[in-house]
């Protein structure tokens, strides 16, 4: 099993770290949120290069490079970006080892293929130089959304000016890339990459205070890692390893124009969660998608509508299954034509863990409510004993104590 309450609760630390805490700053500008957002500018930025330069992206390994980079940024904290890179630059290979020592200490069950992988992406970092560019252009990019607003804020503040030149430098050491060229235009795709960013001021479990506080935008990042880790844990193909990823940090997508409804008041009416299935719908449709190229409209409605059903394509055709058993048996009679398989049932569960753990890490710190502790009992109720797609999630719950 990859996962365990170990990783999960090392993947918060990020939620607890803090941006440009040396300057004048709104909330949200947390590790967790710019790790978030980050990656949903990496979609952009490949769709890009595959649309417009006509290359073939290694999507699971973007993938693995961005959960890989996140890791390694929750280990090192919030070391300032000129220091982090002048140590990198003189003692790499020796701050990557105490890296990987703090990895194992922290995270004992680690998996060790995933250490593995870990080490050889940042000891090799000449290999796939244009997944490493375009992870490299969007770290830049999330870090320029995050300058933009807080600049305002500091303008006369010793060294702001030279903090915005290196940024600026950097991005334009990418411009040969198809998506930084459209997001340099300031058009369509750039208040796509404004409006996602919105997520990062969503704050989840709003009714209640909690500690750390995270988002809707931070909240698909785990869920989306998680995913990650419940498909290489069942073997699953590179395919279904990065539509599992993709479907985890869009699948709340929606949310940045109708905001987060609660679970209690979905429920509250019967036909009440269809309906606002079907605003989300039409508001996706109206506002959302014309900001992006009409080609990529199908995959963000794959990823965002009926986000929880076990699904794959077939011949185009969208075909979705009760189980995550009865869709894997289906995809084996049909080898090398099945396209975008997307565990929906343990992606779920991911949605429901991640609920679980914002609760529960609140409660740990002392601070709860009547929301939190609910939550945590009636989710932890609905798990028990539970395995879904091959995922042991009762187990996973077993270990947070009650």
């Amino acid at each position: 099993m990859l996962i365990d309450k170990d990783l999960i609760e090392f993947l918060y630390e990020a939620a607890h770290i803090q941006r440009w805490n040396d300057h004048i700053r709104p909330n949200g500008f947390t590790e967790l949120d710019k790790q978030a957002h980050k990656m949903m500018i990496l979609y952009v930025l490949a769709r890009y290069e595959e649309q417009d330069h006509h290359v073939q992206v290694d999507w699971r390994f973007l993938i693995e490079g961005g959960i890989m980079e996140f890791l390694h940024r929750i280990v090192l904290t919030d070391i300032k970006p000129p220091i982090f890179h002048e140590l990198m630059r003189v003692h790499g290979k020796e701050l990557n080892r105490w890296v990987y020592d703090e990895l194992k200490h922290r995270i004992p069950h680690l998996d060790e293929g995933l250490l593995v992988k870990i080490q050889d992406y940042f000891d090799n970092p000449s290999q796939r130089p244009l997944e490493r560019k375009l992870l490299k252009a969007a770290h830049y990019l999330a870090t320029q959304w995050e300058f933009n607003i807080i600049y305002h804020f500091n303008q006369g503040i010793y060294g702001v000016e030279d903090t915005k030149a290196a940024i600026a430098n950097e991005i334009e050491d990418h411009y040969d890339l198809a998506g930084v060229q459209k997001l340099s235009l300031h058009g369509k795709t750039s208040k796509f990459v404004d409006l996602v960013g919105q997520l990062r001021f969503q704050k989840r479990w709003a009714q209640s205070p909690r500690v750390p506080e995270t988002s809707v935008m931070g909240h698909v990042l785990i869920v989306a890692v998680l995913a990650y880790f419940c498909a290489v844990s069942v073997g699953a193909s590179d395919d279904r390893i990065v539509h599992d990823f993709l479907c985890g940090l869009f699948h709340d997508l929606p949310e940045v124009l109708t905001r987060d409804i609660i679970s209690p008041v979905k429920r509250s009416i019967t036909g009440l969660d269809d309906l606002i299935k079907e605003i989300e719908k039409q508001q996706v449709q109206e506002k959302l998608l014309p900001l992006l190229p009409l080609a990529w409209h199908g995959d963000i409605n794959y990823y965002t509508q009926h986000e929880f059903d076990n699904r794959f394509l077939l011949d185009g055709e969208i075909n979705t299954f009760a189980t995550d058993e009865e869709m894997v048996a289906e995809a084996a009679k049909h080898p090398g034509h099945v396209r975008m398989m997307v565990d929906g049932s343990v992606l779920k569960g991911c949605d429901h863990l991640a609920a679980f753990v914002e609760a529960y890490l609140s409660m740990e710190h002392g601070i709860t409510s009547k929301h939190l502790q609910d939550g945590v009992t009636s989710i932890r109720e609905l798990y028990a004993g539970r395995v879904i797609g091959g995922v042991d999630f009762g187990k996973i719950y077993g270990e947070f104590a009650k």
